[in-house]
């Protein structure tokens, strides 16, 4: 008997794409709630013509709508308009990321679906949130990195904009509207009433920005970027060695003393410009070019099998084949297989977090395009004629091949 869901009996219509909804929505379904991903005709979400592709399948997609069911619905319809208010009566949770405004405009927004289900919690997930002189824009990971400021304390020292390798925006803005779910559905339990949930991609990048906004606070002054040295301690950064990179974070005066003996060179320690934490923050250029010298002398293993027998936290700096490859990311399980109907057996990152009572599970692949929809219809009370009908009228869509995905 599989453990049981920390969500199990929670309802949610996922009528988001690309990433930022599609992945708080997976974190929901993740923990076992029952998430419908509504998606468009013709196409569905975007994010299905984003590869690379196995048998015609995004992987893009299947990365962010695992453990959920599909319904194709044309919200653009009357009749799959009063399709998407119906499951509404009966869901916990509506989530969606259009532009703001779409919503109401098709009579599916906020105040409109609490009017037949008080205890909705209605997540809205968009570029800059639902209020402020920017709330008609669209919003892109990009945009909002550079607006948040983190574009410009990324990357090395006098160098031009940098973005953050994922899309961090993106998918902080899903996990903050995840948090923002739960929360209210605490609150709900506790006094039956629902709630709008409204973040953004520049408030969730922003977010993230705590030195700096902290430095900015105090001081006034803008921070700057400085290559994958730590804004307030060293040595704390990426150094070279003879065949590649290592991390190494010894910020702490105990953690530098035993470096410096790691190094063979315990003079170090005495050096007036790194003698305490506050000196070698103020010269750790100087520093870091004193380091570097020494690493670049011998192989990366060879200074991260002493550098652990010190206790100096040290680390590689791993390509993707090499953080699948490494023991530690296999016992943690982070990297599961599922059965796909057309692309068979696929990969996917496995759960970053553990529970003793309810873990995650991963137990439906992501849907092919209107998989579910005659499925979820029949079960929230249409007929079979019903459901062909609206078929037949485009309000609808459904999968043009069997499901073998239970």
């Amino acid at each position: 008997m599989k453990n049981p869901f920390a969500l199990d009996g929670m309802r949610v219509l996922d009528a988001t794409q690309i990433m930022s909804g599609p992945y708080c929505g997976m974190l929901l379904a993740d923990m076992g709630a029952d998430v419908i991903k509504i998606e468009k005709p013709n196409g569905g979400d975007d994010s299905r013509r984003f590869g690379p592709f196995v048998k015609g399948e995004s992987t893009g997609f299947m990365a962010v709508n695992r453990n959920k069911r599909g319904l194709v619905l044309n919200l653009k319809s009357e009749a799959g308009r009063e399709v998407f208010r119906k499951l509404a009566e009966k869901a916990d949770v509506v989530l969606e990321n259009f532009r703001p405004g779409t919503m109401q405009g098709l009579g599916l927004g906020y105040e409109q679906l609490r009017a037949v289900n008080p205890g909705l919690i209605y997540c809205s997930i968009s570029g800059f949130g639902q209020t402020g002189p920017y709330a008609g824009r669209g919003g892109f990971d990009l945009v909002a990195q550079g607006m948040s400021g983190v574009m410009s304390v990324t990357g090395e020292a006098g160098g031009g904009p940098v973005k953050v390798g994922v899309p961090m925006a993106d998918l902080n803005a899903g996990m903050h509207a995840a948090y923002g779910i739960l929360c209210a559905y605490i609150h709900r339990l506790k006094t039956g009433e629902g709630q709008l949930i409204d973040t953004s991609l520049l408030e969730a990048s922003l977010a993230y920005t705590f030195w700096e906004s902290n430095i900015f606070f105090v001081t006034g002054q803008s921070a700057v970027p400085m290559g994958s040295a730590h804004r307030l301690s060293a040595p704390y950064q990426a150094f070279p060695t003879a065949d590649s990179y290592v991390n190494i974070g010894a910020a702490n005066q105990a953690n530098w003393e035993k470096l410096c003996q790691v190094l063979e060179r315990s003079d170090l320690i005495a050096e007036a410009r790194f003698a305490t934490p506050d000196k070698r923050m103020a010269h750790y250029q100087e520093l870091a070019a004193t380091i570097s010298e020494i690493t670049r002398s011998r192989p990366a293993q060879y200074w991260l099998t002493e550098l652990e027998k010190a206790g100096v936290p040290a680390g590689p700096v791993y390509t993707m084949a090499e953080v699948y490859a490494d023991p530690q990311i296999q016992a943690r399980q982070m990297m599961l297989e599922v059965e796909h109907p057309v692309a068979g057996k696929v990969k996917q990152i496995g759960f970053p977090v553990k529970f003793s009572a309810t873990p995650g599970q991963l137990s439906r692949p992501a849907p092919i395009q209107g998989q579910h929809t005659r499925e979820i219809l029949l079960e929230a009370g249409w007929s079979e004629a019903e459901i062909d009908h609206m078929g037949a009228s485009g309000a609808i869509f459904e999968a043009k091949i069997a499901d073998p995905v239970a």
